[in-house]
């Protein structure tokens, strides 16, 4: 039997469905029963591939082709992702009900499936698509009123696949120094590394990002010496406008990246003046054993697991030790406590809240012409130890300095929300949101429209926002508290209980008179209030 293939697919609103799962192509969103799953694109992509080809055993190396593109990836590689799918759909290695692994031949789909055009408005699956996708009917974002780029994942050619954080890292100092330039729209590192590991149409990436131009490119690293190729395309005809390759010795790193930033610049805007071109440039640190803790820290803490954030810590600790005045990696390890302070994993409050403050603070000092230092240590002294006034300082400076960083103004939405500036705060996440359009902080950025309207007393408009956090993750906090509290002060109170009821099974020790213990710092008391009353009005005891 001739199944679709996966572009025939897409070309269409089709559920496939299996077990109690319903996997829509289209919009690259899987199900189980009425929950949306959270998975990665290259897990997706093989879960998509083992279901059209599942009147066969599908091989190793059939993977490797069809969602790897014959790049170079190790055998543990291979085995998490399958073991990822597995998790994704309910199945296991040891029941193996829908993916079963074949001995020394590969893997082999064996669910029963059925597949169903999807009518708008019905069946399971959103009508919009989602961040984290990348459909080919998504709407075409409109161009910015100035040149703008994206810069994709390099392909990493080391053939070492461990190599994988020091590619990534390198593109990241990439994106930093072209988002220095004022008058350039530089998509953050968030949305772009969404297309890691995939076959893309620059056409299409161009569309989906609103971009005119993309930046691709490989590196190859070995023993002391690295090569750096990279290409500029023209997203609008597919043309390439500019190709070059930079190589030399390790030590020689941030020269090369700097060559080839200024080189694409120069690339976008032949009058751009070098004075301005040599203010793009800096380095985040002159020790390369301390620069290379803090490119394997920020892969641990991208993934944003409990267990990550635990090993991101001691490696930006060790950047730090290696190098007392890498300002970077301070604020990288006070954030990574404020992303403890988001998940209740704190162990010792006192204690966490004073490290961060002395972290937060030594980023801000070491790196007063240092935006991403000064965004996350603005947003960890904001949140964990509620400094909301040097908070507001240090990312205004970020955003002086770089006002393409979305990073900045993501840290600098929130950082109003506590002041109650609720129109500034909506402002700035809207910003954010369009500079990286593909965030995983989207999730963040709109629960923090939704805190803001709240606070302004829009609660009608708080609601719908919070909704809309709550469809990506139903098990968010802070936007459960925003959802309950608006809700009941406009008149919604089933949809009000609702809400209430997930919050307690999260959280059954919440209580109005404790909530501020588990919410961001709040400035003014009557915005304490009032989210008070709502929780009240839901039915939230004291």
């Amino acid at each position: 039997m001739n199944y679709p293939s996966i572009g025939e697919l897409w070309g269409e609103a089709v559920q496939v469905r299996f077990g109690d799962c319903a996997l829509d192509i289209g919009r690259r969103e899987l199900r189980r029963g009425s929950e949306l799953i959270s998975i990665g694109p290259q897990v997706f992509d093989i879960l998509v591939y083992l279901v059209e080809n599942r009147e066969r055993v599908v091989t190793k190396d059939d993977l490797l082709d069809a969602v790897w593109a014959k790049r170079i990836v190790s055998e543990s590689t291979l085995t998490t992702h399958i073991n990822a799918v597995r998790k994704a759909v309910g199945d296991s290695g040891d029941a193996q009900s829908l993916i079963r692994t074949v001995p020394r031949k590969g893997f082999r789909f064996v669910g029963n499936v059925s597949e169903e055009k999807d009518s708008i408005g019905n069946g399971p699956m959103r009508a919009e698509s989602s961040t984290a996708g990348h459909d080919s009917k998504q709407p075409t974002l409109a161009l910015p009123d100035r040149p703008s780029i994206a810069v994709l994942p390099f392909q990493n050619l080391s053939g070492d696949a461990e190599q994988e954080y020091f590619a990534d890292g390198v593109v990241e100092d990439i994106i930093t120094a072209l988002s220095r330039m004022r008058w350039l729209f530089v998509i953050a590192r968030n949305s772009s590394f969404t297309y890691k590991g995939r076959a893309v149409d620059v056409k299409q990436v161009g569309r989906e990002l609103g971009v005119r131009y993309v930046l691709e490119g490989s590196l190859r690293k070995a023993a002391n010496r690295i090569r750096i190729t990279g290409q500029l395309i023209d997203t609008s005809t597919g043309a390439n406008l500019w190709a070059d390759r930079f190589e030399g010795a390790l030590e020689d790193i941030f020269d090369l990246q700097d060559q080839l930033a200024t080189s694409v610049v120069g690339a976008i805007a032949p009058q751009l003046e070098h004075a301005e071109i040599a203010r793009s440039k800096g380095k985040p640190t002159e020790s390369l054993d301390a620069y290379d803790y803090f490119l394997r820290g920020m892969a641990s803490y991208y993934l944003r697991t409990r267990e990550a954030i635990n090993a991101a810590l001691p490696l930006f600790y060790k950047a730090i030790e290696l190098d007392p005045d890498f300002a970077s990696a301070y604020g990288m390890a006070a954030w990574c406590y404020g992303w403890r302070k988001i998940n209740g994993w704190m162990t010792d409050r006192v204690q966490e809240i004073a490290e961060t403050a002395r972290l937060a603070r030594r980023a801000a000092e070491l790196g007063q012409d240092d935006a991403v230092a000064l965004s996350r240590g603005a947003h960890a002294l904001g949140f964990v130890v509620g400094e909301l006034d040097d908070a507001a300082t240090f990312v205004d400076r970020a955003l002086m300095l770089n006002p393409n960083l979305a990073g900045a103004w993501y840290a600098s939405g929130w950082v109003r929300v506590w002041l109650g500036e609720s129109d500034v705060a909506i402002n700035h996440f809207a910003r954010a949101m369009r500079l990286s359009p593909f965030d995983p902080h989207t999730i963040a950025m709109q629960a923090g429209t939704a805190f803001a309207h709240f606070l302004a007393g829009r609660y009608g408009e708080a609601s719908s926002w919070a909704e809309k956090a709550l469809w990506e993750q139903t098990s968010y906090l802070t936007t459960l508290i925003i959802a309950a509290a608006s809700n009941a002060l406009a008149g919604r109170l089933v949809e009000a209980q609702k809400s209430l009821v997930r919050l307690r099974k999260l959280d059954p020790a919440l209580r109005v008179t404790n909530v501020k213990d588990w919410m961001p710092p709040i400035r003014r008391p009557e915005h304490l209030a009032s989210l008070k009353e709502g929780l009240r009005k839901a039915g939230l005891p004291d």
